[in-house]
């Protein structure tokens, strides 16, 4: 599935003579070693010599190499200096803090810091609840995580993992105005997670934990959820399995068929597989069968790993027993949260009409989409390079958007369905297509709607202890 992709591109500046023909061997030498060339800047003209830019996106590390090696075999072409350019982009991190009101004279400081504080933190002492309009509490949330699952690398632990994290911060800031900031625990003992967590819990106002290896991750969130005042979400579980909702919804609505009457097969019994089978449950899906590598899970088998068991007794109505090939014939719906080539075209072929197929596995989904492509009526992917992209962003930012602006103190199973159906709703039923039954990444109405409906759930269900009348208002 390699394809040119800004992942791997590089910049290469290059020196030579400025004449006729010279910009023509270069771009052509780049054409021969397969590079796409994004973009050509002029850096300088020196005398005769001229200095360029040439951005390229390549393939993977390896042609990228090969692409700079074509380039020093030019005649008069000196290759001055390669940059990765997304390397460039995480150098000294890539969020930072920063005071949201000058301190400029002997006053700011006095108020901001001694001796003007001390009334304020007296306040607080006397009212805690004071600390969530007072502090960062009112708009920052913890990404947590102990870097044992981090996605598509596996368990590569807290300071490999520390990038992905703040790329999350990023998305929280960029699409609903949430503080964000990464902690990565250099630990991956279960109760020692949930200690540090509840100890830092004082600082912000919601816990995202992130990329927390199952079955942990469903126990650190379980019980901290008990245990704290703020809302804990693990978005890995939650997040995938409202925007797969919201996905599934719109699909319904294309293909004609009811999310009640469909045979759906979820392959993947771990963390985001479970929550994927019992948010659908939630929104009338009946006929859900759960896979894992050996097979369809059903009741009647005993399971080591309790989520599995509950799936088992939960899930598979028609008890039906066998690989994956045998589970998923005259399926509807295919949702994958496995692993790479799973699926096959026989598999697909034995689905029934109209089928779809959601092969959420990245960074290489279930089954290559191009392939799968002229057999299936709706594709999707976890990847931004074919359309309907099932991404988390869609559901986190502004599901936090709207827990904070209520000061929720957790996220409820209508507040998850209220996200899934907003989401899905940005997109009117009239301009639904087979390949447009999600909202794009960067679709700014979608942060504000499912943080209205977020918000509104809270409050209807009354675990919210503010009202708010905007999506975005932090009065």
């Amino acid at each position: 599935m390699s394809q040119h992709s800004p992942t791997y591109a590089i910049t290469i500046r290059l020196r030579y003579p400025d004449a006729p023909g010279a910009m023509g061997r270069i771009t052509t030498a780049i054409g021969d070693a397969d590079g796409a060339i994004g973009a050509v800047d002029i850096v300088n003209i020196t005398g005769q010599a001229i200095s360029r830019d040439f951005t390229v996106n390549a393939k993977d590390v390896e042609h990228g190499k090969a692409i700079v090696e074509k380039l020093r075999s030019v005649d008069g072409v000196e290759v001055v200096h390669v940059s990765d350019r997304v390397f460039l982009m995480h150098l000294g991190g890539k969020i930072e803090v920063i005071p949201k009101t000058p301190i400029k004279t002997r006053d700011d400081l006095s108020m901001a810091y001694t001796p003007g504080v001390a009334r304020v933190c007296r306040s607080i002492a006397e009212d805690p609840d004071a600390s969530f309009a007072l502090t960062i509490r009112q708009n920052t949330v913890a990404v947590v995580s102990d870097g044992s699952a981090v996605l598509g690398l596996g368990n590569i632990g807290p300071r490999a993992a520390m990038p992905v994290m703040e790329g999350k911060a990023m998305l929280f800031k960029e699409f609903a105005g949430v503080d964000a900031f990464p902690i990565c625990l250099d630990t991956q003992d279960t109760e020692k997670i949930i200690e540090t967590v509840r100890q830092l819990a004082p600082t912000f106002g919601g816990i995202n934990l992130e990329d927390i290896s199952a079955p942990r991750c469903i126990e650190i969130e379980e019980r901290l959820d008990k245990e704290l005042e703020i809302p804990v979400f693990h978005d890995d579980q939650h997040g995938t399995a409202i925007v797969v909702l919201a996905g599934l919804r719109n699909s319904m609505k294309r293909i004609g068929k009811e999310l009640s009457e469909v045979k759906i097969i979820v392959n993947g019994a771990g963390a985001a597989g479970t929550a994927i089978c019992k948010l659908l449950m939630l929104a009338g899906a009946t006929n859900i069968i759960a896979c894992d590598r050996a097979g369809a899970l059903h009741a009647g088998e005993t399971e080591a790993d309790r989520t599995k068991q509950w799936l088992a007794q939960n899930t598979n109505p028609e008890k039906i027993s066998g690989p994956l090939s045998t589970a998923i014939k005259n399926a509807d719906v295919f949702i994958g949260v496995s692993a790479a080539n799973v699926l096959t075209l026989d598999d697909i072929k034995s689905m029934a009409e109209d089928p779809v197929v959601f092969a959420l596995a990245n960074p290489d989904p279930e089954i290559d989409p191009r392939l799968a492509n002229s057999h299936v009526r709706i594709m999707a992917t976890g990847r931004s390079d074919f359309p309907n992209q099932i991404n988390n962003v869609l559901c986190f930012p502004g599901l936090f958007r709207g827990v904070l602006n209520v000061r929720a103190s957790t996220v409820n199973n209508q507040m998850k369905l209220a996200a899934a159906e907003a989401i899905a709703a940005v997109i009117p039923e009239s301009d639904l297509l087979d390949d447009y039954i999600i909202p794009s990444v960067f679709d700014r109405r979608v942060a504000m709607v499912v943080a209205k409906a977020v918000s509104e759930a809270a409050m209807e269900t009354g675990v919210a202890r503010r009202k708010t009348k905007s999506a975005f208002d932090l009065t």
